[in-house]
């Protein structure tokens, strides 16, 4: 069944089970893209929950349009910045990791989990956001748009900014591309 008719399922009878399903199948995405979001994995579970509350009381706006993931993405997405504008957690987070960026000593870097943590923590926070929906989770510009509420020039720009910025930072000479 897919996502679209366990929203239709949910709306008509108020079915429990087709909830469940919807948030079985997404809860690890959304989970994992407030993690990066964060870099906090309690606080990005507790912003998941509040996500998922969020879907269920307003699954009746999903109108159709996109796939019903872009539409969990912009909630999980409004759920952290409100959750960062109540508190100040992720400026002093942001501080953290990039007091533990390497020197500009010409190391090449290997992209593991550290590594990544080290790119993301260069970047700003809206650019940090449009890298994430589009490189970990494959969203396309639109969609990308559509979840943070930037233009979608706005968006380009943002990708094509970081990729110059970890380019240069990090001294990288193969494109970061998908």
């Amino acid at each position: 069944m897919s996502d679209e008719e366990l929203v239709a399922r949910f709306l008509i009878s108020h079915s429990h089970e087709a909830f469940a399903e919807l948030v079985e199948r997404h809860q690890s995405r959304v989970r994992g893209f407030l993690r990066q979001l964060t870099g906090d994995p309690a606080l990005a579970d507790d912003i998941a929950q509040d996500t998922f509350l969020r879907a269920w009381r307003r699954l009746q706006t999903f109108s159709g349009k996109g796939r019903f993931i872009a539409w969990l993405m912009r909630l999980a997405f409004r759920e952290f910045l409100q959750t960062t504008r109540r508190s100040n957690r992720d400026r002093r987070l942001l501080d953290r990791v990039a007091a533990n960026v390497p020197s500009e000593d010409g190391v090449q870097l290997h992209c593991d989990t550290a590594d990544l943590e080290r790119f993301l923590a260069v970047l700003t926070p809206d650019e940090r956001v449009v890298m994430i929906l589009g490189y970990a989770h494959g969203m396309s510009h639109g969609e990308i748009s559509d979840t943070t509420g930037f233009p979608l020039g706005t968006v380009k720009s943002h990708i094509r900014r970081s990729k110059i910025r970890l380019r240069e930072r990090f001294r990288l000479e193969e494109p970061i591309d998908a």
